[in-house]
């Protein structure tokens, strides 16, 4: 996990160092936040159902050419989902990471202030917090979502998606295939899903 954080940074901080000297090829940095909606798949994931959070983040594009554009940043992002276990009894598993993509994207103008994006590539998330809350009878219990016989910490899979942006504001719809099982229990595979809403401004 960390092996591969730190080599996704490093290739980040090459690109502004080559932007410093490359006035033909800028970086924009910009801001956004929205909606999520999450689940899970995988294993006994029958009486799964979707849970809506939040993301928020900053944003990188770097040019590559005059329509292609390395899309990344740093966000956090909750996910997780909702469970009906039966006999009265429900859970709603919150998971909160920090999330890094690495996109590549295709923009192409429509006019001269407005773009459609298109764009797909990896993600490497980190979990840092979260806990799920089982209710049964009115009662309400938290525990925390992540460790041993739990969640595991590290995700990572791939994304697409497609925007527009308007002059500086954007807008987003995208979706995130976990790819790795994020659970630490034996005979059990499970993975994220995620689909987002997002708006965002450019500097």
């Amino acid at each position: 996990m960390r092996t591969i954080l730190k080599f996704s940074l490093v290739i980040i901080a090459l690109l502004l160092v080559a932007n410093v000297n490359a006035q033909e090829k800028p970086a924009t940095f910009g801001v956004k936040a929205g909606m999520n909606l999450s689940t899970i798949t995988g294993d006994a994931t029958d009486d799964v159902k979707a849970k809506v959070g939040f993301n928020v983040g900053v944003t990188l594009d770097y040019t590559l050419t005059s329509d292609l554009y390395l899309l990344t940043g740093l966000e956090l992002s909750t996910k997780g989902c909702k469970e009906d276990v039966g006999l009265s009894k429900d859970a709603t598993s919150n998971l909160m990471y920090l999330q890094l993509p690495i996109h590549l994207g295709y923009k192409l103008a429509v006019t001269d202030a407005t773009k459609i994006v298109f764009h797909a590539g990896p993600y490497v998330a980190y979990g840092i917090g979260g806990k799920t809350k089982i209710s049964e009878s009115g009662v309400e219990v938290s525990v925390n979502s992540f460790g041993s016989n739990r969640v595991k910490r590290f995700d990572f899979g791939v994304g697409l998606g497609v925007g527009a942006e308007f002059g500086k504001i954007g807008v987003g719809l995208g979706y995130d295939f976990g790819l790795v099982n994020i659970v630490d229990v034996d005979n059990v595979s499970n993975k994220n899903a995620n689909a987002y809403l997002t708006v965002g401004y450019k500097f």
